[in-house]
């Protein structure tokens, strides 16, 4: 067990599948000699060299389209896009390729692939390095779209991602990669990508996260001493639906919080979701605290992303109701 980061946490995790399975590639720009941009590879070319971890053009295209036919002839790879702002070049292949390979073939053909890439805010990256691209890929059949909120999440659900037969968009929160440390075990284990993970229990009302909002969630309700039950999601697709209507029939009260935009996004689904199914418990209407439905900005990020005002203030409400 060793205090980690989640950059650390997820080097391990690599480092760990790597030393397990031989057919494992890892491919994207700057992944080799300089170790990411993050540092998630860090270390990774020196040990297992230039034929398993590989630099690559600028060319998000061509990275997922070798990563597909890399898992095709029977090897895994684990592209990593440098930023989720420049994947959607690559859109193409991983949505007609990517996503549909077992599908088109029958079974004939799985795709055993992780595409790393990092996303959301926390860098003051502007409308192309922070945004928050998820429900693109929870559109689309055939994906399993992954985010962890710490560091032993992050190691736990990358390698249970790298074990799954199928194709995986791996969502990592660049605001949380060095944000705090956790012990996290040395050793491979993996945490269930079909799970939930209910972070803090309560009886007023339930708040439904993933990724980077889970902390700001888990902050904003302990300051403000507020009796909520916090789930997060960890899976974004297909999520967790037990939890979930758990969480509902416990409460009668839901907030989703997430950092992507209101409109068509995840929190749109769940809240359909549940009023399809539990509408019965629920004492309030369902009220979400998003991003905001504009390009993420500059200089004005921390006002863009949900943030104590906005939750406590939907929270209120919903208490009040």
């Amino acid at each position: 067990m060793t205090q980690m980061t989640m950059v650390k946490a997820l080097n391990s995790g690599l480092n760990n599948a790597m030393e397990k399975d031989d057919s494992i590639i890892l491919l994207g720009e700057d992944v080799g000699t300089d170790g990411g941009v993050f540092r998630v590879t860090d270390g990774l070319l020196a040990k297992y060299g230039k034929e398993r971890v590989m630099d690559t053009p600028l060319a998000e295209l061509g990275i997922v389209g070798f990563g597909i036919g890399m898992s095709m002839a029977g090897l895994k790879s684990i592209p990593e896009i440098q930023f989720q702002d420049f994947i959607y070049t690559a859109m193409d292949q991983i949505i007609n390729q990517m996503a549909k390979l077992r599908y088109r073939t029958n079974g004939d053909y799985t795709l055993p692939m992780v595409l790393r890439t990092p996303y959301g805010g926390g860098v003051h990256g502007g409308p192309y390095h922070s945004q928050s691209g998820e429900a693109y890929f929870t559109h689309t059949q055939g994906l399993t779209v992954v985010t962890p909120s710490n560091p032993y999440d992050a190691k736990g659900l990358l390698l249970s991602s790298i074990e799954l037969n199928d194709p995986v968009i791996f969502l990592e929160p660049k605001r949380l990669y060095y944000a705090g440390k956790m012990d996290v075990p040395d050793d491979y284990y993996k945490v269930d990508l079909r799970k939930a993970s209910v972070i803090r229990e309560g009886d007023d009302l339930t708040i439904i996260t993933y990724g980077p909002a889970v902390p700001v969630v888990k902050s904003t309700v302990e300051k403000n001493n507020v009796n909520a039950q916090i789930i997060d999601l960890r899976t974004l697709s297909p999520f967790d639906l037990d939890t979930i209507l758990a969480g509902v029939k416990k409460t009668g009260k839901v907030l989703i919080v997430h950092e992507s935009p209101k409109m068509f996004g995840v929190g749109a689904e769940l809240s359909a979701t549940i009023s399809e199914k539990a509408v019965d418990y629920l004492a309030a209407p369902i009220l979400r605290v998003t991003g905001l439905d504009i390009p993420i900005p500059f200089a004005l990020e921390e006002y863009y992303v949900p943030n104590e005002r906005r939750i406590m203030a939907a929270i209120d409400k919903l208490l009040k109701y």
